[in-house]
């Protein structure tokens, strides 16, 4: 197995994935904006393009899933520039230091997110589709291109197009646990937009095996059955034995969450062709098995 530089990689997602890289034999050096405290890390200061000297010195792989969270606090217009520049300084940087490395067999697999194709309705999403006219959209399609330098030098470039990923110790479905026990959950804005929901544990899977399969260009994460709203909160109420009856309408999760809660209104219904043509196997394919294996314990 080889050495994969890390950037990122200290949330709910990232830790999950560090751990699951070096128990398939990785090396793992982790990315840190702090001082680095032990001999798994390097210091990196992206939004004043510093990498450190020979960080990728026998690398094999570049994993990047820097950026500010989307949902951590509200969209005031110095926020969105926030989540902008995070995203693009942290890719460009890597992407422009691999591509001076003269290895282009080294591949960058790069964070990015379904809210690149905006609301699509009824529609069935393919990789091909162009971005979407939201906000979100315009960060991820920016996202996306601040890979260009390593593609341009040859190298794989892999985007993670990243759904719903649900884990009841973050994302979406932590912030759903407290109106779930309660029994005052329900559908979100009429709940008939499609959700493209993914585990926490098969997302880890899917991008440890990007690592090394022959596979470049956008990948859609996310499992290969896609359920609306009202489905999925159906199906978590159930698996805590909670009702799920309580319509929740979109003023409602505005005045909680502001200007993203559009995002949990929209419709995309998405397939993981990608994964699937290279015969990736999900552990939880279907929703209501794995709605029971998060949260019945």
């Amino acid at each position: 197995m080889g050495h994969v530089l890390a950037a990122g990689v200290s949330g709910f997602l990232g830790t999950s994935l560090v751990a699951a890289l070096r128990e398939a034999g990785h090396e793992v050096t982790r990315l840190v904006r702090r001082p680095d405290t032990s001999a798994d890390e390097l210091t990196w200061d992206p939004s004043a393009g510093q990498l450190p000297p020979g960080a990728l010195d026998g690398v094999s792989a570049v994993i990047n899933l820097a950026g500010a969270g989307v949902g951590d606090k509200r969209w005031s217009a110095a926020r969105k520039q926030v989540l902008v520049t995070s995203r693009v300084a942290a890719t460009s940087l890597l992407a422009r230091a691999l591509a001076a490395t003269g290895r282009p067999e080294v591949p960058l697999i790069n964070a990015s997110a379904v809210g690149f194709y905006g609301d699509r309705g009824e529609e069935t999403i393919t990789t091909a589709d162009p971005p979407g006219g939201s906000f979100l959209a315009g960060v991820c399609a920016a996202w996306e291109a601040a890979t260009g330098a390593a593609k341009d030098a040859g190298h794989r470039v892999v985007h993670l197009r990243t759904g719903i990923v649900l884990d009841p110790s973050g994302g979406a479905l932590q912030q759903l646990m407290l109106p779930l026990k309660a029994g005052v959950a329900g559908p979100i804005a009429g709940g008939r937009q499609w959700w493209p929901w993914i585990t926490r544990e098969d997302w880890v899977r899917a991008v440890v095996h990007l690592v090394e399969a022959d596979v470049s260009g956008p990948v859609h994460l996310s499992a290969p059955h896609p359920r609306r709203n009202a489905e999925v909160i159906t199906a978590l109420a159930r698996a805590l034995h909670r009702p799920a009856v309580l319509p929740i309408p979109l003023f409602a999760v505005r005045l909680v969450a502001g200007e993203f809660a559009g995002e949990l209104a929209i419709s995309q219904r998405i397939l993981p062709e990608q994964l699937l043509a290279d015969g990736f196997e999900f552990t939880w394919p279907e929703l209501e098995p794995a709605a029971e294996h998060l949260l019945s314990s």
